[in-house]
């Protein structure tokens, strides 16, 4: 689904990823953990395409296919996702003109305004997301937990292959982590891959990732599986910041 070979990515003439080498199959979900500041936040962002993100050197592949310097929308419709840490409040804009335009977008086909209604009332229904939410300005007003739910359902409203969450469940309350994660388990297939970045170990417990990555200093430094959080909850990052290397 993704590989990702010698990656290096500045912000602001600053190298802030110093040779990533990623490969994700479908099907999988893959973790991304490590301290603040260490470059989990700019990796997906430079697969995305964002253009603070500025890659130096490596490639990033999609199927098969260098995408490394596509623009972001055309990775979008290549199949890739991306839920970001802090959702922008965009005025002016409802909920549901937002994804049915997206979906266009993205698909290049023509959605009939009825069909969509009830595919967005499905889909809300499934987050337990109030309804009215849909016809309100995107992400104006909405607390944390929604701007999160938010953006689950516009995962599953443009129904991508390869879906990134940036610390999706961050801020989430018990309840909400659990309608997150089961939004993120009923979207994945055999043939669709998710890749995650957090902090905590509640979303994974519902989720049972298939690899964890640990990066620090903007390396990846730690491959494992789930064994690798309850050691970060033991014994925090300090063994990996001690050159622990890549197995």
């Amino acid at each position: 689904m993704l590989e990702i070979k010698n990656l290096k990515v500045n912000v602001e003439d600053k190298e802030i990823l110093k040779g990533i080498d990623l490969k994700i199959n479908k099907g999988e979900i893959h973790v991304v953990m490590g301290p603040n500041g260490a470059g989990k936040s700019t990796l997906t962002n430079a697969i995305m395409a964002h253009p603070k993100y500025s890659v130096e050197e490596g490639q990033i592949f999609f199927e098969g296919e260098d995408i490394t310097e596509m623009a972001a929308d055309e990775r979008a419709k290549l199949g890739i996702f991306m839920s970001y840490q802090t959702p922008q409040e965009v005025p002016g804009i409802s909920v549901e003109n937002f994804l049915r335009a997206a979906k266009m977008a993205v698909t290049g086909e023509n959605v009939p305004i009825l069909k969509f209604r009830k595919e967005l009332k499905e889909a809300m229904k499934e987050l337990s997301f109030d309804q009215a939410y849909s016809q309100r300005y995107l992400n104006v007003g909405f607390s944390g937990g929604e701007k999160k739910k938010n953006e689950i359902l516009q995962m599953k409203i443009l129904d991508p292959k390869f879906v990134m969450l940036d610390e999706t469940d961050s801020g989430l309350d018990v309840d909400a982590t659990k309608i997150v994660s089961e939004g993120v388990k009923n979207f994945l297939t055999e043939d669709k891959s998710v890749l995650i970045i957090t902090h905590h170990s509640q979303i994974l417990e519902y989720l049972n990732p298939d690899f964890v990555h640990i990066v620090v200093d903007g390396k990846l430094v730690k491959t494992g599986g789930p064994e690798l959080i309850e050691q970060i909850e033991n014994e925090g990052y300090k063994a990996f910041r001690e050159g622990e290397i890549n197995e």
